[in-house]
């Protein structure tokens, strides 16, 4: 009797597309190995006409050009036989997800819904063979003496699949195939509202997603550098957390953006939270004033300022404040730590003599002459240095570069501490591109998250045009 799992029918399946994302990219070729009982069944592989030319990179690649698909067929017109192919039949293709999602995506575009049960060889690989530290698929044919005639072309590399499968099943007994089998095709549980396909489209990108109630009310904005395990978490630890347990109850939608990093998704993070005020955020959420202290190179008193625009360039700033009464009783609170005199620092109005606080030994007597105004103006600025805000240290407007795997760069463009945006470049584009120059208020928050990346000799920072009109993708 054919065993279960790892003796069921299956399908090696093997994808070639024009880049790396199922929703931007399209298929060029596809590949199916039919397997019982490790006995192959058939084989099936065409050229698709992706609809959209194929970038140089990739056609060095996998050689396959605009040329060879002109007079193939589009895949809605393969979909019906694809999924008759694929019916009744575990899924199996090497890093499952990718081609699982390009699978996914283009029957969704010629209007089909498609899922089948998942196993991914690299997975498998390191589940039975976790002292090895490579599991792509150059390796894993280098271990077991696999043959390819082509690769990086989609019939081959599935029949390398299906050579792996059956090598497998002379090593190991079949019991220990089907544990395996279980292990790594155990899938999280999702609340019982999201559709189960969820756990299929999730990315592992990094991005920000959004969690959506009744009436699509926007419950709650998150940054990961995985999004896929991020999200998940949130269901997972249910059980322990009040707030994750309010929130599954009321999550009815999920949405995501990829970014190319950790920066982009940060930043995009901090904009969704400000503008659009999700229920269950706290942090990150802005105001519509932030002020600081301004001190000017004489000895005049420090001016409290509010922040609307990019950072001045001239004149040291101290401190970022949400209102400017915090502003003030922040450096009052200082003073009296630090013994400076409150009328010197302009919090506090009088005529001649002594202010109160040096009437009461708060004051070391700036106001009387008993201390030089130079050296009171010094103290109070190092009493202020943590509190110092970087001066921006460009001549205007530049794009700070991010890259992901598939060699899709971001240009994230900042102005005076200020995110204006992002500018997507496919790979292989020259990245020319102009920006309006729309603008909100100054960022508290948007400031800290640029502080820490943009360090002084950051790489990957470049001018940036200062006018016309950009898209936001």
């Amino acid at each position: 009797m054919p065993n279960a799992l790892f003796d069921g029918p299956v399908a090696f399946v093997d994808v070639e597309t024009t880049g790396g994302h199922p929703a931007w990219h399209r298929v060029t070729d596809i590949a199916i190995v039919a397997m019982q009982a490790g006995e192959v069944e058939w084989e099936w592989h065409t050229l698709v006409n992706p609809g959209v030319p194929i970038p140089p990179s990739i056609q060095q690649l996998t050689g396959i050009s605009n040329e060879m698909v002109a007079e193939a067929a589009p895949f809605a017109e393969l979909a019906a036989e694809i999924a008759e192919r694929l019916a009744g039949r575990r899924f199996v293709a090497h890093n499952a997800r990718f081609d699982y999602g390009f699978v996914r995506a283009e029957m969704r575009r010629a209007g089909r819904q498609f899922s089948a049960p998942l196993a991914c060889t690299v997975r498998l690989s390191r589940e039975l063979y976790p002292e090895e530290r490579r599991h792509n698929l150059d390796s894993i044919m280098a271990r077991h003496d696999l043959e390819c005639a082509t690769r990086h072309r989609a019939l081959p590399d599935a029949q390398v699949l299906a050579q792996f499968w059956q090598r497998l099943r002379a090593q190991w007994p079949l019991q220990r195939l089907d544990e395996a089998l279980e292990r790594i095709g155990q899938r999280p549980s999702l609340p019982a509202q999201l559709p189960a396909d969820l756990l299929d489209d999730l990315p592992e990108s990094a991005g920000v997603y959004r969690f959506h109630g009744e009436q699509d009310a926007l419950l709650y904005v998150g940054k990961a550098n995985n999004l896929r395990e991020r999200v998940l978490s949130h269901f997972m630890s249910a059980t322990r957390d009040a707030k994750s347990q309010r929130l599954c109850t009321q999550v009815r939608r999920i949405e995501w953006t990829e970014t190319a990093g950790e920066l982009g998704a940060l930043l995009l993070e901090s904009k969704l939270v400000r503008t659009r005020q999700p229920v269950y955020n706290r942090r990150l959420r802005g105001n519509a004033e932030v002020w600081s202290w301004q001190f000017a190179d004489n000895l005049e008193p420090p001016r409290l300022q509010p922040l609307c625009g990019p950072l001045p360039s001239e004149g040291d700033f101290f401190g970022l404040y949400p209102t400017a009464r915090q502003a003030r009783t922040a450096l009052t609170n200082l003073a009296r730590e630090q013994r400076l005199c409150l009328r010197l620092l302009g919090l506090e109005t009088g005529g001649g003599g002594s202010c109160f606080g040096y009437q009461l030994g708060r004051c070391t007597g700036a106001c009387v002459g008993a201390e030089p105004p130079a050296k009171h103006a010094l103290r109070a600025k190092l009493a202020l240095a943590p509190l110092k805000l970087r001066a921006w240290p460009y001549a205007g407007a530049v794009a700070v570069e991010e890259q992901d795997a598939l060699g899709v760069r971001h240009w994230h463009v900042i102005d005076g501490w200020q995110y204006l945006g992002t500018h997507v470049l496919e790979a292989g584009t020259d990245g020319a591109a102009t920006l309006d120059t729309k603008r909100e208020g100054f960022d508290a928050d948007t400031y800290r998250i640029l502080v820490r990346h943009l360090k002084p000799g950051a790489r990957g920072v470049r001018p940036w045009p200062q006018a016309a009109a950009w898209s936001e993708p």
